[in-house]
């Protein structure tokens, strides 16, 4: 059996670009209903995760948390 995906549309809250994410749609679901994001939309990147928690793309995370490096 195939997963649905679907494309979700989050626009960054800092910078206002939207960022299209194709999504598992159970997982997607799953998440909204409570589940751990990592759990839930294990195939997507921390920095994708982090943009559907906070609504912010990474670049603007990385400027309002820049590295100890930095």
């Amino acid at each position: 059996m195939l997963a649905m995906t679907a494309v979700v549309a989050v626009p960054c809250r800092m910078c206002q670009e939207t960022t299209d994410l194709k999504v598992n749609f159970q997982g997607f679901v799953n998440w909204k209903s409570g589940e751990l994001i990592q759990e839930a939309l294990p195939e997507l990147s921390c920095d994708e995760r982090e943009l559907l928690i906070s609504g912010t793309c990474s670049t603007c995370f990385d400027e309002l948390f820049p590295s100890e490096d930095e």
